[in-house]
């Protein structure tokens, strides 16, 4: 553009271009001055794309990924809604309480897998990119990261009851060897299961001091069969690279026939919430919740494709659905209770 312009312009470009203020840095110069429109066509000026921001790599993804903290939430928040009186609402400051545990306790959880899994992440592209397998930290800084998690999530059991300090304290174990399951067995869905589950049981002894078997260990196994339909669909996303580093999962286990078990999980997820539920005299909306959890679990599964990554973490993200319509379904159920009871002490006045 400069060799056909007149030279009263290219003066004009050169002029403006290198005469900067003293206050202006060399490193950002001014912007020239625009060419006359007759110029513009021939003055193609290359822009140089901004390079996309980058977040401060944080210890573990457990506070990155919403998820994982819910789905660990929501068995504590079902025990808890279960476990109120007759006719009240689930209590808050408990509900609250559960809440902050569970994503000290999910973050602690992430932190420790990573630590096992560093190896192993660094073969994986979906994980290449956690901080420890990028060498972004170090291990030291993750223990010390780690024991900040474990210390402020020992400062919220320490708010409950002995037996409920003592129970929460027992799931350690489960929290420590489950990233090694992988290893080991085809089972490590159900491992976490166990460990993601633990809240049903620590929900109901948290309100009542102890807890109350009959309800407790169905609404328990009804998590742990949840935990194996969703994380099987999870587990589906990196079948190719867990066959090459040689990890383990029930998606490698049940390969084509991962819907079938899939449906048994979820039939006998709402078996034992029925169970449940009968034990602790739950009312119609309770079992209407519970049919509204079967109906999203088949679509689920009968819309899965198993072979597309994209589509497991859509299934796979949509079981919050599944944990938020059974609690409203406790805590409606648990206030139809205060008009059940009404309708029988009524006829006994009037007799």
């Amino acid at each position: 553009a400069l060799r056909i312009a007149p030279a009263r312009w290219r003066r004009s470009w050169r002029g403006s271009a290198g005469a900067l203020p003293a206050s202006a840095s060399p490193a950002c110069p001014l912007p020239p001055p625009p060419l006359p429109r007759r110029f513009q066509r021939a003055a193609v000026l290359p822009r140089s794309p901004s390079p996309a921001p980058r977040c401060p790599p944080h210890p573990t993804r457990g506070f990155c990924l919403p998820s994982g903290t819910w789905l660990l939430y929501l068995p504590c928040t079902w025990s808890i809604a279960l476990a109120a009186e007759p006719g009240c609402l689930p209590d808050w400051h408990t509900l609250s309480l559960f809440g902050i545990g569970a994503v000290l306790m999910r973050g602690a959880g992430c932190t420790i897998n990573d630590m096992w899994d560093r190896d192993y992440d660094k073969k994986v592209v979906r994980t290449a990119s956690r901080p420890l397998a990028a060498g972004e930290i170090s291990t030291f800084q993750s223990f010390v990261f780690l024991g900040g998690q474990l210390s402020l999530a020992l400062c919220v059991l320490l708010c409950l009851n002995y037996y409920s300090i003592i129970l929460g304290a027992a799931s350690l174990s489960l929290v420590i060897t489950y990233p090694l399951m992988k290893r080991i067995t085809y089972w490590p869905q159900l491992v976490l299961g166990l460990t993601f589950n633990w809240g049903a049981l620590l929900g109901w002894s948290a309100i009542r001091g102890s807890c109350e078997w009959s309800v407790c260990l169905p609404l328990y196994f009804a998590g742990v069969m949840w935990t194996l339909v969703y994380d099987t669909i999870y587990a589906h996303q990196d079948k190719r690279d867990d066959i090459i580093i040689g990890v383990k999962s029930t998606a490698l286990h049940f390969k084509e026939d991962t819907k079938q078990w899939l449906s048994g999980f979820s039939l006998a997820m709402l078996l034992s919430l029925c169970m449940a539920g009968m034990n602790c005299n739950q009312t119609f909306p309770y079992y209407s919740a519970v049919a509204a959890v079967g109906a999203h679990l088949a679509h689920q599964i009968y819309t899965l494709d198993i072979d597309k990554p994209e589509d497991c973490w859509k299934k796979f993200a949509s079981n919050r659905t599944v944990g938020v319509l059974l609690f409203t379904g406790i805590v409606l159920g648990n206030v139809w209770k205060r008009k059940d009871s009404k309708n029988v002490e009524e006829p006994l006045e009037n007799k």
